[in-house]
């Protein structure tokens, strides 16, 4: 892979063009378009009065995800799933949901409920990295909503979070993998981070064979590089000072 040309000219350390659009639903309190490269997810972030019945009184909040990969998001149609048939997506949306969370306080939130839906519009690789990442936004936005209409006495939110993905491609490690990269890739990894460098989750995996501890290593460098630049992007759209 270090003589095949990658996506955007770029380097190995490098991400693809990202994009974060805010107000892109009319009716979500929070929404955003996020956009890694050819890979296009859709966030919304609804809030509602109300948790779940395990959590009520205890005076906290609940936030929860949902994740979905439309039909025409891929270059063969995609089945739409059944309830309690999910696999793979019920695996992404809870990664959402925790990532979340670990920057909400959920005392500060009160007997709420917020669901931030991902739903892939366009799959090129990285569609649960795009997930986490454009849903802070979401989340964010509908948060400064409801404390503006003064619904909420104080912002819950804490901090950032952003998600990228890695991996090895032949011989070569490379940040921000497209599709015909990951399909390719003999370590398949993804980093969720903080705004501040912490890590709230590591996922990976030796596709084809193992990788040691050195590898492993310079991935994760090469990861918290890309979710710095992630924090710095959603700091600018959203003009987020922590």
């Amino acid at each position: 892979m270090a003589e095949t040309a990658r996506s955007y000219g770029r380097a190995a350390s490098e991400m693809r063009p990202v994009k974060l659009t805010r107000n892109t639903m009319k009716n979500a309190d929070g929404s955003c378009l996020a956009e890694f490269g050819d890979t296009r997810v859709l966030c919304t972030a609804t809030i509602e009065e109300g948790v779940p019945n395990w959590r009520r009184g205890q005076r906290a909040g609940w936030v929860t995800a949902e994740y979905a990969m439309l039909p025409a998001s891929t270059g063969r149609r995609t089945p739409r799933e059944q309830r309690g048939r999910k696999g793979r997506s019920m695996e992404i949306e809870r990664l959402i949901g925790r990532s979340l969370r670990t920057v909400v306080d959920m005392f500060k939130l009160g007997e709420l409920t917020v669901t931030c839906d991902c739903d892939v519009i366009q799959a090129d690789g990285g569609t649960r990295t795009a997930s986490v990442t454009g849903a802070w936004v979401a989340l964010h936005d509908a948060l400064a909503a409801w404390v503006a209409a003064g619904k909420l006495k104080k912002m819950p939110l804490t901090g950032q979070v952003a998600a990228v993905s890695m991996g090895m491609v032949g011989s070569e490690l490379l940040l921000d993998l497209d599709y015909p990269e990951d399909s390719h890739a003999q370590v398949d990894m993804n980093l969720v981070g903080t705004g501040d460098g912490r890590i709230i989750e590591v996922q990976g995996t030796g596709e084809r064979v193992a990788f040691d501890r050195a590898q492993m290593d310079a991935l994760l460098d090469m990861g918290q590089m890309g979710i710095e630049q992630l924090v710095a992007l959603q700091r600018e759209v959203c003009g987020y000072e922590g």
